[in-house]
């Protein structure tokens, strides 16, 4: 894989909390002042030297002391220069993504980060900010990357390669530069959701209900948000979550949020994230300012049990050739990001179904750790990146021992690489295609790296 594919990924899948908000500009704080300054412009885009040093000091924790290319930070920067044509590009082709694309996204990845640092507590007392402000920050930024992927996708998507020149991709590595592969897994799951029962959610109705009725009699919306909203990004706020704009929040919250006039209240709405009461606060054009209470409905074990139980029905389906685990992810997991992919977990690092034995999630290390390829456990409580309780059942589909890379048991990762190369040269071809059409200017310190020039 060249260093603008594999440092594009890293932008767009970054692995770790710490590394993906540096990523996205929101470092730790830390009571320095840092000196930044603009480096590239491309049309209305700019590159700051924060933008390099943070990809460059991420690129160096994960070498782990191997030495580094003494070019790297040029590589990183045409990498960031081909991102910043293709966003001056699309803002003149009109190439947008949907709002709701963004909010998902977004939502995905401060679950994931939450889930790695262990609760959102722990989240805003390591950044110093509360969750709606991380989310703040990380918008736009989230936003451009999925123009990039949209943009990226528009000039190298329908690029293929045939298994001859994957063979010639192969055959063209020099032996002893071909990589060394440590133990490696697929794991497949299937997860089933606790389903909330309906007196679970005619409690948590009825409690807002006798909250909106306080506060119809006199009690302040904001005062009875910090005691009882289960919303943590929120409630310390008075349950405020400031200004969006029409379709970044779930249809349900801004359908009923619209229908109000300033300082009125709604009925109780029903979300994926539960049970709010809306006050909206103020218009402003196409944006509107709200807060909220959030109540969610309590899953108990009754929920959790029959979760299990239809785990249990459909892996005996499986062991008795009835269906596949594939198929079955497919049409039954509740987890959509791995069953479109036949329930196999992805390598966050490189999009692959291969997982190295030594970076595996230590929940699912512990799992296969005595399994027999082929096995499948009976299922097991799961708790969700956006902290729903549910089950799974997890499928050992491969295991594979340390070993240099050859055809025959790295195929697909050499296919891949194959592609990459392919794509990078229909990415190059579009680089040189387009880079007159938009005013570029580097600074001089960064003239040697030749950005201008496409990237090998």
């Amino acid at each position: 894989m060249s260093a603008r594919v594999a440092l594009l990924a890293v932008v767009l899948l970054a692995g770790t909390v710490s590394s993906s908000f540096a990523q996205l500009g929101i470092g730790r704080p830390t009571g320095r002042t840092m000196v930044d300054a603009i480096i590239v412009k491309i049309d209305n885009q700019i590159v700051l030297s924060s933008d390099l040093e943070a990809v460059y000091a991420q690129q160096l924790a994960q070498a782990e002391g191997k030495p580094l290319p003494p070019d790297l930070r040029c590589k990183i920067l045409q990498s960031i220069v081909l991102n910043k044509l293709m966003l001056a590009k699309a803002e003149t082709d009109s190439v947008v993504v949907e709002d709701s694309q963004v909010r998902n996204e977004l939502d995905r990845r401060m679950a994931y980060f939450v889930q790695q640092i262990g609760s959102e507590k722990k989240l805003e007392e390591y950044y110093n900010k509360p969750i709606k402000q991380l989310k703040d920050d990380l918008r736009p930024q989230i936003k451009e990357q999925l123009v990039q992927q949209k943009m990226q996708e528009s000039i190298a998507g329908k690029v293929t390669v045939t298994p001859r020149e994957v063979r010639q991709y192969f055959n063209r590595a020099p032996k002893d530069s071909l990589p060394y592969y440590s133990t490696e897994v697929e794991v497949g799951q299937i997860v089933k959701l606790a389903q909330i029962n309906p007196k679970a959610k005619q409690d948590a109705i009825t409690k807002l209900n006798d909250i909106r009725g306080r506060i119809q009699a006199g009690e302040d919306f904001a005062t009875l948000a910090k005691q009882f909203s289960e919303d943590p990004g929120s409630a310390v706020e008075g349950g405020y979550l400031g200004f969006f704009k029409r379709k970044e929040l779930v249809p349900q919250y801004e359908a009923a949020a619209l229908k109000l006039e300033p300082g009125q209240m709604s009925p109780v709405v029903e979300s994926q994230f539960g049970f709010h009461l809306i006050q909206l606060i103020e218009r402003k054009g196409d944006s509107y300012s709200t807060r909220h209470i959030l109540l969610k409905a309590a899953t108990g074990n009754s929920d959790v049990n029959e979760a299990a139980l239809q785990l249990a029905k459909l892996r005996t389906r499986i062991l008795a050739d009835s269906t596949t685990f594939a198929k079955a992810a497919k049409d039954q997991s509740d987890d959509k990001n791995t069953g479109s992919n036949g329930g196999l977990i992805p390598n966050r690092q490189d999009g692959s179904s291969y997982l190295p034995l030594d970076k595996i999630d230590p929940a699912i290390f512990f799992t296969i750790d005595t399994m027999k390829v082929g096995h499948i456990t009976p299922p097991l409580p799961y708790r969700t990146d956006d902290g729903k309780d549910a089950m799974r059942i997890i499928w050992l589909k491969s295991n594979t021992p340390p070993h240099q890379a050859n055809l025959k048991d790295d195929y697909q990762k050499i296919a891949q690489a194959a592609l990459n190369e392919k794509k990078n040269k229909a990415l190059d071809e579009w680089f040189l295609k387009n880079r007159g059409s938009v005013y570029i200017e580097v600074d001089p310190r960064y003239a040697d790296c030749k950005l201008l020039d496409a990237v090998n």
